[in-house]
């Protein structure tokens, strides 16, 4: 079985999202510490979306990544990040698009079990979109990622090279509902919502379900 190269960074939300696959890609897992605040849009989000008074106010930087759906609000210490990636011609790849994070989105929900947080579901169906979700990316719900009683508990996007892919996961320790109304008030008035509606289920021990993670990701 191939192993799993493990790497630890602290860097700028901008920074990490900014990076290219390598050209080939190995199995890799990417723990990211998050330096400072940042809001990531969505690749096609439009920043009309977005209140830049207060994100300076709030001291939230405003980036973009590469993959779309709704903006993502990273805080340092706020949520677990991790970057997984795999090459094409890695067994646990898949050619369909809609199945390429379910296996992933498996560990996930193994490991929230061995830390005590049961009841988890992988989304095996297509993506669920709404309004809400093309603002806030939380309120959507894509294929790998998983609910527990339907509040989302891990979120996944995927970039996809001829090389490989890279499937990053959020994990939220805290969910600031006010914090997200303020960033993105123009957004959520323009579908007519309120951050409040967003149903996010929160993890309390994030080495503790990191190491569980990393466990079953190497059996």
């Amino acid at each position: 079985m191939a192993t799993w190269d493990v790497e630890r960074v602290k860097a700028s939300v901008a920074e990490v999202h900014g990076r290219d696959l390598p050209g080939e890609v190995r199995r890799c897992v990417r723990i990211v510490e998050v330096g400072a605040s940042a809001l990531v849009l969505g690749s096609t989000q439009s920043s009309d979306d977005v209140d830049p008074v207060a994100a300076d106010r709030l001291g939230v930087d405003v980036v973009r990544r590469r993959s779309g759906g709704g903006a993502v609000l990273l805080d340092p210490g706020a949520a677990l990040w991790v970057d997984v990636e795999i090459g094409r011609d890695d067994g646990l790849w898949q050619d369909d698009v809609g199945r390429a994070a379910q296996w992933l989105g498996r560990v996930w929900v193994d490991a929230l079990g061995a830390v005590g947080v049961g009841g988890g579901v992988v989304h095996v169906g297509p993506m669920l979109t709404s309004p809400l979700a093309t603002v806030a990316c939380f309120a959507g719900l894509a294929p790998g990622e998983v609910t527990i009683d339907g509040a989302k508990v891990v979120g996944v996007s995927q970039r996809r090279t001829r090389a490989g892919a890279r499937f990053q996961c959020s994990v939220p320790m805290e969910w600031d509902a006010a914090r997200h109304g303020a960033l993105l008030a123009p957004g959520l008035a323009r579908v007519g919502a309120d951050a409040a509606s967003i149903d996010v289920r929160t993890v309390d021990d994030p080495d503790a379900l990191l190491d569980a993670f990393l466990d079953r990701l190497s059996t």
